[in-house]
């Protein structure tokens, strides 16, 4: 066999063969070609959504989820149709004993959310409406807080003695702070009460709701600037990692209405946004579009290789004169087998090859275009070096599979025969 491989006449014959049919080589190699630069096209691009969607939620717990208090729409246990729910503090605990797959419930509470005027806030002269949240430090565990090199989140101290205390967001720093002007350590007001700030958050979307100019001050003291008791806007809620996060929300709803006596058939009296399952879902688009590029190339592929097989018995065909002759001066059936295969194998690395160049390039262009785009969630397309690996190996193992049908006809052709064709 390596012989054979690494014999000269062997290549120029192969050569030879490749340019008395370049046309139909060409088009024939083009068709393995794009059968692999599908699959690493596709293979990247839907790498690339699963990464950009990886970006949007890393600040996110996977199995997050939220909850609201909206009306009921079916009477129960004396009380009419249209009641307005109202979620409590000591729901958290209730939660956490009643749904054993729930890892962290944070109760929140809020001013200038969903359509509310936000809260007045001012400094020297400088004012604006912001949104304002009550939290607790146990936010960070279902959406973590990126926070400014020099400053923190809210701790349980702040929580434990009401302290007038906030975290501001980049573009409540830019509005109501000079240019090089550090905030930790100084005062804003919020609605006339005077807060220090402890901490600058850079933005990301935890939670939901929130954006840059965002300002989080401890629930406690929350409740009591408001006057709010223990009422709570919404949780924020992470389930385990294996947890099944659609059958957690269902037993969150359905703790809830026994708590708050609500008829267990009633759809409306709780909302929810469970970003565990459009996670998952996203994570299934992209595994069928991993799926889908696989057998897309792989058929393509397939397709391409049996168009080599067939260029080759067309080849063999032509040559049977010269495939005569070189039985009669001696050469074996294992020589002129072997003859076929590797030019058959050598087609299909080329193109192959060839194929996953084109892919890269067109790949790296489009990490380039979506390089500084935040607003679609899609960055890095890439395909790992093991299944381009494993797509050439394939498409080798396949051109050698099928050089054997050419090969084989070229052994079966008996000298004398060859000798009298014309």
């Amino acid at each position: 066999m390596f012989r054979t491989l690494f014999d000269r006449d062997t290549w120029q014959e192969i050569f030879g063969s490749i340019q008395k049919n370049k046309l139909r080589t060409l088009i024939t190699v083009i068709g393995v070609l794009w059968g692999i630069f599908i699959y690493i096209t596709l293979s990247g691009a839907s790498k690339g959504l699963d990464n950009g969607f990886e970006r949007q939620f890393e600040e996110v717990a996977i199995n997050s989820l939220f909850v609201w208090a909206q009306r009921t729409s079916i009477p129960y246990d004396g009380f009419r149709t249209g009641r307005n729910m109202q979620l409590k503090l000591d729901d958290q605990d209730y939660l956490m004993q009643r749904v054993p797959q729930l890892q962290y419930v944070a109760p929140r509470i809020a001013r200038g959310v969903f359509g509310g005027n936000g809260s007045s806030v001012k400094r020297d002269g400088k004012s604006g409406a912001y949104a304002v949240y009550g939290d607790f430090p146990i936010l960070v565990k279902i959406a973590s807080k990126d926070i400014f090199d020099g400053g923190r989140f809210i701790n349980q101290a702040d929580i434990d003695n009401q302290r007038k205390v906030c975290v501001i967001g980049e573009r409540t720093q830019t509005e109501l702070f000079e240019k090089d002007e550090n905030p930790i350590g100084n005062y804003i007001q919020i609605d006339d009460m005077y807060f220090q700030v402890i901490g600058v958050h850079k933005f990301s979307g935890g939670g939901g709701f929130e954006n840059d100019s965002d300002i989080f001050i401890p629930f406690s003291t929350f409740k009591k600037l408001y006057n709010t008791g223990d009422n709570v806007d919404w949780f924020a809620m992470a389930a385990y990692d294996s947890a099944d996060v659609v059958a957690v929300e269902k037993d969150i709803k359905a703790a809830l209405k026994v708590k708050h006596r609500v008829h267990p058939d009633d759809a409306r009296a709780f909302g929810s946004f469970n970003l565990g399952e459009v996670f998952n879902r996203v994570k299934g688009f992209s595994k069928g579009m991993n799926i889908l590029s696989f057998v897309v190339g792989i058929a393509t592929i397939l397709a391409g290789v049996i168009g080599i097989g067939n260029i080759l018995l067309i080849s063999v065909r032509e040559r049977t004169k010269e495939l005569g002759i070189r039985r009669a001066l001696g050469a074996t059936p294992r020589e002129v087998r072997m003859q076929i295969i590797i030019e058959s194998v050598f087609l299909t690395l080329i193109a192959g090859i060839l194929g996953i160049i084109l892919g890269a390039f067109v790949l790296a262009i489009i990490n380039v275009m979506t390089a500084d785009n935040t607003s679609f969630p899609y960055t890095n397309p890439t395909v790992p070096i093991k299944f381009i690996l494993a797509a050439l190996g394939l498409m080798v193992g396949l051109g050698t599979l099928i050089g054997l049908i050419p090969a084989q006809r070229a052994v079966s052709i008996k000298p004398i025969d060859a000798l009298r064709e014309e």
